[in-house]
């Protein structure tokens, strides 16, 4: 079973979903990359979020995106 890396928890910045064990919200993983920050820019601004979470975001994501109509 996978960790989940994103939290939603009502009692962390009001449900907001977070990167587990911080209270980043993932939100502002993707305003900055939409914004053409790259990911080291992201995690100098943010050091309680590690690399290991950030491509386990993306690839949850990817997963979710991709997934398959007929699934």
């Amino acid at each position: 079973m996978k960790t989940q890396v994103i939290v939603a928890d009502p009692g962390i910045m009001g449900g907001t979903p977070v990167f587990r064990g911080t209270r980043v919200p993932v939100q502002t993983l993707l305003d900055y990359l939409e914004a053409g920050d790259s990911i080291a820019d992201f995690l100098k601004g943010f050091p309680t979020v590690t690399h290991k979470q950030v491509v386990a975001v993306l690839e949850q994501m990817k997963e979710q995106i991709l997934v398959p109509a007929h699934a």
